[in-house]
């Protein structure tokens, strides 16, 4: 596991597709994660069902937000926030071979518990102050550092995050990246050159060592 992370956001879904359809094409997406908290819960599965098809016919890694119940109805694998649920319930709904993430915010204790229950990749984050969760204030890279130091698993970085601001964050030790506009915020015909610039900086950046 290692690149980026695209996280769907609130476009209309048509516009959506279009847009993870023009993202997924490249080839360098890493996981996608289903995130849509506008969407009422009863549309949720049509969305999913259609995100799903573009992600097997890409074979991206596609996995919920959140939501343990819609990931095993679909067979797909979740990522769930420090209030969404255990890890071990989606361990054992879904199986040790599903992507099973945990939001771990800026605490290394929570990614110990999280790992222990059976998860296999942590998050942590807002790395950089973000219009998505303002409500989160922000960590900044040294989280990344430490945990690498820690852990052996694939580290996700989220929060504010650009190819920009992103080569201190990689080389920290972050194998994911996580974003939602700096693709996403793009137009259709902008979306693969920015995913492109993305893949270049995974490229050129070295991580140190696990």
């Amino acid at each position: 596991m290692r690149g980026l992370y695209l996280i769907t956001n609130d476009d209309p879904i048509e516009l959506l597709l279009q847009k993870l359809e023009a993202a997924l094409a490249t080839g360098q997406i890493a996981i996608l994660q289903y995130r849509r908290k506008k969407v009422a819960l009863a549309d949720q599965a049509n969305e999913v069902a259609k995100i799903k098809a573009l992600c097997s016919k890409y074979t991206t890694p596609f996995v919920i937000n959140d939501n343990l119940a819609l990931a095993v109805e679909f067979g797909l694998g979740v990522h769930l926030g420090q209030s969404d649920g255990a890890i071990v319930d989606a361990v054992a709904q879904l199986g040790s071979d599903h992507i099973i993430g945990r939001t771990c915010a800026n605490s290394l204790d929570f990614a110990h518990q999280a790992l222990k229950e059976g998860a296999n990749y942590v998050a942590f984050g807002a790395i950089y102050p973000t219009a998505t969760k303002p409500e989160a204030g922000h960590t900044g890279v040294e989280i990344i550092a430490q945990a690498r130091a820690q852990f052996s698993v694939p580290i996700c970085a989220i929060g504010g995050l650009t190819v920009e601001n992103s080569a201190a964050v990689i080389a920290a030790g972050a194998d994911l990246c996580a974003v939602i506009s700096d693709i996403l915020a793009l137009s259709v015909e902008q979306i693969p050159s920015r995913v492109e610039a993305w893949a270049q900086l995974f490229a050129l950046t070295a991580s140190i060592e696990h």
